[in-house]
This record gives C-alpha cells, sequence and structure tokens, in this order.
C-alpha cells in the first residue's frame, strides 16, 4: 500500500470514531500509533521534540489567548486536546469557529488561538504531534469572568418614611472567582455589612449577597450610598449606587402676628409646613369648628376675647399623613364672666359664701363688696360670710378690673332668714275728724306668717271692727301692714298703736303714735315767733324737779300699799316709752271664767308653743293664790309685768335677750318667743299679770277703765337694760 493511501485510511478511521461517539482520546492513540508506525517506516532514525509548549494562562472572560506549539521540521498532523477531547485534525478546527490554528506550518508552528475567551475555555489544553507520537505538557487555562452590574434593591431610589432604620441589599452574580462587595457613603467604607455565597450549577461561577443595616439616626435624606462589586477579572471593580428619600408626614410651624393684641383687631396666622411627598391639603379650626374661608398657608382675621382661650388650629396632609398644630392669640380684653354668682338664702348664723369667676387678660384684679359700702371684703374668687346677721342681708358686688382695659361687675342678693324686722316711722299724722292711715312695714324672710296691730283692749289681724280696718300689701320691698282709723276723734291721738308680726324665726313689734297733723307745725312757728324766757324755762325745770319727788314718793307708797291692790299696766318693748298704770278692782266672780277663757285662746293660737303656753298657766295659778283674777284686755296676746319692790326708779332688765342685729336706737324683741311671752322677757324678774278692764296711754296722758272700785294711776319710765347693768 502506497503512503498517501494509509493517510487516507488513518483520516477516515478518525472521522469514523467521531460518529461512533468514540473518545477522541483513544482515537488519537490508535492514530498516533498508526501514524508512528508509518512515521517511523518512512523517517526511520529522525527524532521531534517541541520548541514551544503551551503555558498555563490566566484570561479574562472575552479577551483573546493564545496556546504555543512548535515542532521544528515536523509536517504531520498536529493535534489539540481539551479537557482529553480533540478539537480537530490539523488545522482545521471548524468545528469551534472560536478555535484557530496558527503560525508557520513550514516551521513546525501550530499555535492555538482562542478569539474571544469565554468560561466554557476554561480548561486543559495539549498539542500532540501523530506522525511523531509525541505531546506536549498539559497546559492550565483560567478564564475570569467578572461579576455582573450590582444590584441594589429597590433602587436607584430607596423612600424610607421617618424614623425607620434603612436595610439595603446588594447582590453581584455569576463571578469567578466570587466578587467582593464594599458599601460606601460619601466616599467612605460603610462597615457592619453582612455577606453570603451562591455556587452557581455550572461549578465555577458564584453570586454574592451583602447586605446593610442603617439606623435611623444614621440615614439623611437625599443622600447616596454605593455597592461596589470587585473580583480579579475587574480589579476596579464595578458599582451601584441609590438614593435616599426619607418620606415623612407634614412638619408644621404655626405663628402669629401681631402679639400681644387688643380685642377686635386683626392678626394673621402663617402656617408653614415641610413635607415629603408634597402637601396636598391645608385645613383650618377653630375649637374644632372648620373655617371653611380659610384654605391656604395663611388666615387673617379679626380676633375677640375667645381667640385668648380657644386655640386656632392648622391641618397639613401629604399622602403619608396630616399633622395639626394649634396657637392661641395673647388677646388684651377686659373681664369676661366664666361662673355666674347665685343669690343666696340662709338662716341666720349660718355661713354665706359666694363664689364668681372672671377671666381677662392681662390679669385682672378682684374685689368683693357690699352695696353702699366702700369697704372690700375679698380679693379671691370667694366671698365667705360667718355667722351671717339679718343686716348683712342686701347687694353684694363682685367686681374685676383689668389694667388700663376694663371692668366689669355682678350684683347678688344676700337673704337671711330670720324673725321679722319692722322698720316704720314711730310718729305718723292725720287729721282731726279725717280718716287717717298708720302704717307698718315689715321685712322678714320667711314672709310673716301673722301681722297683729293692737290698741287699748282691741286686737286686729285683718278686716274691719267699727273705725278701724287692717289692710296688708305685699311690696318687692316687704309688707306694709296699714290700719286705717276713719273719723278720728281726740282721743285716738292719745292711743299707743302696736305692730306686730310673726314668723317661724320669731318676731318683733314697733310701738306708733298717732298726732294731729299740723299741732308740731304750730308750736314750732310759736317757738320761732318769740323766744322763751330764761326764767320761764328755769321755771319749769324747778317744776319738774318737784314733781319727780312727788311721783318717786307715789311710787315708793304705790310699792308698800300693792299688797292690797290690783295692779294693771303695760310695758311697751320701746326704750324710753311711759307707761300708763291703772289700778282697779275687777269682781272676784270672774276668776274661773277667765282663767278658762285665756287658757283657750292661748291653746288656739299656732304661734305659742305648748311648753310656753303651760309655763304661763302654772304663773297665773301661783299668781291666784296672792292676786285677785284679772282679765287679759289682748286675749293672750300681751303679758304684762310688774315691778318688784323697789326703792329706786322701775328698769327692765334685758340681760337675757339676745343682741340685737340692727341698728341701736330701737329695742327689739327676742326672736324666736311668741308675743306672749315679750312682756315677760323684757321684765325679767317680774309677775305675769292679765288685765281685763284697762286702757294703755301715751306719754304724759291718763285714763281710767270701765268699772267700779278705786283707782291710781301712775307714769314709770322704763330704762334700757344696758343702763341698770
Amino acid at each position: 500500500m502506497r503512503p498517501f493511501q494509509l493517510d487516507l485510511l488513518f483520516l477516515c478511521f478518525f472521522l469514523f470514531s467521531q460518529e461512533l461517539g468514540l473518545q477522541r482520546r483513544g482515537c488519537c492513540l490508535v492514530l498516533g500509533y498508526m501514524a508512528k508506525d508509518k512515521f517511523r517506516r518512512m523517517n526511520e532514525g529522525q527524532v521531534y521534540s517541541f520548541s514551544q509548549q503551551p503555558q498555563d494562562q490566566v484570561v479574562v472572560s472575552g479577551q483573546p489567548v493564545t496556546l504555543l506549539c512548535a515542532i521544528p521540521e515536523y509536517d504531520g498532523f498536529v493535534l489539540w486536546i481539551k479537557d482529553g477531547l480533540a478539537l480537530g485534525v490539523g488545522r482545521d478546527l471548524s468545528s469551534y469557529p472560536q478555535y484557530l490554528v496558527v503560525g508557520n506550518h513550514l516551521s513546525g508552528e501550530h499555535h492555538l488561538k482562542i478569539l474571544r475567551a469565554e468560561l466554557q475555555d476554561d480548561a486543559v489544553y495539549e498539542c500532540q504531534a501523530i506522525q511523531a507520537a509525541i505531546r506536549s505538557r498539559p497546559a492550565r487555562l483560567t478564564v475570569l469572568v467578572p461579576p455582573d452590574d450590582p444590584i441594589i434593591l429597590g433602587g436607584p431610589v430607596i423612600s424610607l418614611r421617618a424614623g425607620d432604620p434603612l436595610n439595603l441589599t446588594c447582590h453581584a452574580d455569576n463571578a469567578k472567582p466570587a466578587a467582593s462587595i464594599i458599601w460606601l457613603r460619601k466616599g467612605e467604607v460603610i462597615n457592619g455589612a453582612t455577606y453570603s455565597k451562591t455556587l452557581l450549577r455550572d461549578g465555577k461561577r458564584e453570586s454574592i449577597v451583602s447586605t446593610l443595616f442603617i439606623s435611623p439616626g444614621d440615614v439623611e435624606n437625599g443622600q447616596s450610598i454605593v455597592c461596589r462589586a470587585t473580583n480579579k477579572a475587574i480589579p476596579g471593580g464595578k458599582e451601584t449606587s441609590v438614593t435616599i428619600d426619607i418620606q415623612h408626614p407634614p412638619l408644621v410651624n404655626l405663628s402669629v402676628e401681631p402679639q400681644p393684641v387688643l380685642e377686635d383687631n386683626i392678626v394673621t396666622f402663617h402656617c408653614s409646613a415641610k413635607a415629603n411627598p408634597a402637601v396636598t391639603q391645608y385645613r383650618w379650626a377653630k375649637r374644632g369648628h372648620i373655617i371653611k374661608e380659610a384654605s391656604g398657608e395663611l388666615y387673617r382675621t379679626t380676633v375677640d376675647y375667645t381667640y385668648f382661650s380657644e386655640p386656632v388650629s392648622c391641618e397639613v396632609t401629604n399622602a403619608l399623613g396630616s399633622t395639626n398644630l394649634s396657637r392661641t392669640v395673647d388677646v388684651y380684653f377686659g373681664p369676661r364672666m366664666t361662673s355666674e354668682p347665685q343669690s343666696l338664702l340662709v338662716d341666720l348664723g349660718s355661713d354665706a359664701v359666694f363664689s364668681c369667676a372672671w377671666i381677662g387678660n392681662p390679669s385682672l384684679t378682684i374685689v368683693w363688696m357690699k352695696r353702699g359700702s366702700g369697704v372690700v371684703l375679698s380679693n379671691e374668687k370667694t366671698l365667705t360670710l360667718k355667722s351671717v346677721r339679718q343686716e348683712d342681708a342686701g347687694k353684694y358686688v363682685c367686681r374685676a378690673v383689668v389694667p388700663r382695659v376694663g371692668a366689669g361687675e355682678r350684683e347678688v342678693t344676700l337673704t337671711v332668714n330670720g324673725p321679722p324686722i319692722i322698720s316704720s316711722t314711730q310718729t305718723q299724722h292725720a287729721l282731726h275728724g279725717e280718716k287717717g292711715q298708720i302704717k307698718c312695714f315689715i321685712r322678714s324672710t320667711p314672709p310673716p306668717d301673722r301681722i297683729a296691730w293692737s290698741w287699748k283692749e282691741n286686737v286686729l289681724e285683718s278686716g274691719t271692727s267699727g273705725r278701724y280696718t287692717v289692710e296688708t300689701v305685699n311690696t318687692e320691698e316687704g309688707v306694709i301692714s296699714t290700719l286705717t282709723i276713719s273719723n278720728i276723734v281726740r282721743a285716738d291721738f292719745q292711743t299707743i298703736y302696736n305692730c306686730t308680726a310673726w314668723n317661724s324665726f320669731g318676731s318683733d313689734t314697733e310701738i306708733i303714735r298717732l298726732k294731729e297733723q299740723g299741732s308740731e307745725m304750730k308750736s314750732g312757728a310759736g317757738l320761732e315767733a318769740e323766744s322763751v324766757p330764761m326764767a320761764v324755762i328755769i321755771g319749769v325745770a324747778v317744776g319738774a324737779g318737784v314733781a319727780f319727788l312727788v311721783l318717786m314718793a307715789t311710787i315708793v307708797a304705790f310699792c308698800c300699799a300693792r299688797s292690797q291692790r290690783n295692779l294693771k299696766g303695760v310695758v311697751s318693748a320701746k326704750n324710753d316709752i311711759r307707761v300708763e298704770i291703772v289700778h282697779k278692782e275687777p269682781a272676784s266672780g270672774r276668776e274661773a271664767e277667765d282663767h278658762t277663757t285665756i287658757k283657750q285662746l292661748m291653746m288656739d293660737r299656732g304661734e305659742f308653743q305648748q311648753d310656753s303656753v303651760l309655763k304661763q298657766l302654772e304663773v297665773l295659778k301661783e299668781e291666784e293664790k296672792e292676786f285677785q283674777n284679772l282679765k287679759d284686755p289682748t286675749n293672750g296676746y300681751y303679758s304684762v309685768n310688774t315691778f318688784k319692790e323697789h326703792h329706786s326708779t322701775p328698769t327692765i332688765s334685758l340681760s337675757s335677750c339676745q343682741p340685737d342685729l340692727r341698728p341701736t336706737g330701737k329695742q327689739r324683741v327676742p326672736t324666736g318667743m311668741s308675743f306672749t311671752n315679750i312682756y315677760s322677757t323684757l321684765s325679767g324678774q317680774g309677775r305675769l299679770y292679765d288685765y281685763g278692764q284697762s286702757s294703755v296711754f301715751g306719754l304724759g296722758a291718763s285714763e281710767l277703765g270701765g268699772g267700779t272700785g278705786p283707782s291710781e294711776s301712775s307714769v314709770l319710765r322704763a330704762e334700757e337694760g344696758k343702763e341698770r347693768m
């Protein structure tokens, strides 16, 4: 067989082995032995060797690389083996277009050039001379693969709610070897990141993931953070960055100008806000009520006192939420009442507490005073009156003053529950022969239960009795009881009229005299017409002194002889009032009848307490043993006391009475007592008498009552209890 025929056989076998899927290395060895045997026969005695063999190389993916293989003077077949697999025969590597066999074939150069190295080119390569039956040393070609561009999850802009921590994740994939990741901020490395690697299915490439945690305090809005990935394939690395967008609800600042400001002036509210994302709405309100006419950053209005305590609010809204800010205005205004004081009704001796509350700006001063008095009672919101008396009743004023701005006041009424107070003119006038009226003005809280007029033996509460008529009228000031006398006679001017009122707290009485109208004017005119001679004045004084001595002698004689006589008299509750005492001998046969009548009348009167009545009856029974029976001309309304034997002028003791709560000058009946106890209390140690037929007269007047028997009259002057003490 000729040589060229043998080479053709070798090639056919090689191609056939590839079609059968046989191992190329085995085929190459077979071909090598066949070629070696042929080459040995053709060139027996010649030895070939490599002048250049492939070396280990590192190449970056995508770059060209050449593996050297040179066998001088060898013109046979050369095979390149990659990881034990033949790439092709000779210079024909058509199955691998990225591979080329380059160099001068005649010089024995069979270099393998990889046009663009890829990861699949990462292998061990050999150069084999088939006919020479030699092969090169294995050479490792390492292909480096740079990582893909790093990616930060959520980038390039990461939105973060204010106050939340920041977590960043960056991954760099498909690198050989695995990439290294660093984090940068403003060119400085941020430490504290964590890493994890993952080997891919090809067993060569790796992916890496890095996570970075940043606390809320280290995060700034608009800040840029860089993730940089590097390996040997790309020492400069690849990087990406994100911008931090810190989002927050609106940050609001609310200002008011001008301040302070007087009431009824204009102010401007300015609501400035910073927000991310942008502001979508402004809403204004006052005390929770929406101000519809305001919608932007500014609100102008005229302020009154309510703006001092009721804030104006501005609510700013964006996509993340709303922020509301409120402001009051420093408004200067006069006093405004916030708590109205209430009028009070209290019992005598109780405490009265008034309270009023004001607001004003600047700070105000509160003053409590009683109407008509300049005395300041309190500078506090509360006025406390301890153990009130009847004279404490009246109008009280709570006044508030804001300096240089204004003032205000409120009035309240204090009403004191207590015994009636009668304040009437003690001397009233009428015309002789005409109709006359005597008025009794009564202030009483609670209103009086009874009002009675008494004179001589007469007692009249209402209606008409003979020439006398009693009418009662209620007014805002009190009660006016009027005693009308028709066809006035001279005796009416000599009669003492007693007005008495009762309520549940006690009673009061007033002695009123009726004088003929014009008599005082005439006497006054006479005094003005001519002066009284001094001798006349001295004579009158001497005569009065003699008359007084005679009167004292008469009183002493009377006191010595009173055990054989019966007394009749009325003691007035008025200071310095003379009382006419008339003596008479009543018939003794009416004793039992009079006692029965008195007892029945006293039990019928609702104002007398039972124990008081029984005491009065016991006293009457004791008096029966010593005196003959007497009849009460007022049917139980009056109890008149005589005086014990005394060598000086008899006086009325007031030591057991309660203190007078009103102005001095009028002796009042003690509160809480029935009218029948009036005179017994005033007289103190005197005995109780009832008179059936006697008359009460005014100063200097005397008149005998009806009946038979001897009579005797005397005039006593009652002195105030404090003088006797």
